[in-house]
């Protein structure tokens, strides 16, 4: 019980962070989300299905993938505690998935279905600020990750990731990482021998 009651608490100050919605806003918003857990493996969503849930990852990493024409997966994000995570484009538009969202450890997570999300919108103008303001640092973050990998070297993509996710990215298998970097496992290994922590 107060592990529950100190997740919540936490999930409080990430709203409060911020600075767009009243304790008000917050309260409602804690009365409507459900703990989840998920395990390692387990999928938050896969290709084909309509995201219906937005979730805040209390601990545990995901990755983000689609299958390319050759049927290889493709993994283009890593989401961490302390984040919101869903399929965006599908919960935006309420049309199926393209991408996969798997869990890579053990993970906790506090969830609100669309059908809550829209009711908070409805009755908390706020919301409607807060959401707006998630999809904007979605496109952002997806426009950053489109320079990394047309712009920058695999060296400086595998720098940004450590330099930005220290103490979580030695939990991401290889094979996930090098897919991510765009490069073969042969070459991450050459990537990480150069690189001195």
């Amino acid at each position: 019980m107060k592990k529950q009651l100190y997740s919540k608490e936490n999930l409080a100050a990430y709203l409060r962070a911020f600075e767009i919605l009243t304790e008000t806003d917050i309260d409602a918003f804690l009365r409507l989300v459900e703990p989840s857990h998920l395990k390692k493996g387990d999928f938050l969503i896969k290709e084909g299905e309509v995201s219906n849930y937005i979730a805040y990852i209390q601990s545990g990493i995901f990755r983000s993938f689609y299958h390319s024409s050759e049927e290889e997966e493709v993994t283009f994000c890593f989401t961490f505690q302390n984040q919101i995570i869903t399929a965006y484009t599908s919960w935006i538009s309420q049309e199926v998935s393209r991408e996969n969202i798997q869990a890579l450890s053990k993970t906790d997570l506090f969830v609100i279905s669309k059908e809550n999300a829209n009711l908070l919108e409805e009755e908390y103008p706020n919301w409607v600020k807060f959401f707006k303001h998630i999809a904007e640092q979605e496109y952002i973050n997806l426009e950053k990750r489109v320079y990394l990998l047309q712009r920058e070297t695999a060296e400086v993509r595998y720098q940004d990731l450590i330099k930005n996710y220290p103490e979580y990215f030695r939990s991401i298998p290889l094979h996930y990482l090098a897919s991510y970097l765009g490069v073969t496992q042969r070459h991450l290994s050459r990537i990480r021998k150069n690189i001195v922590f």
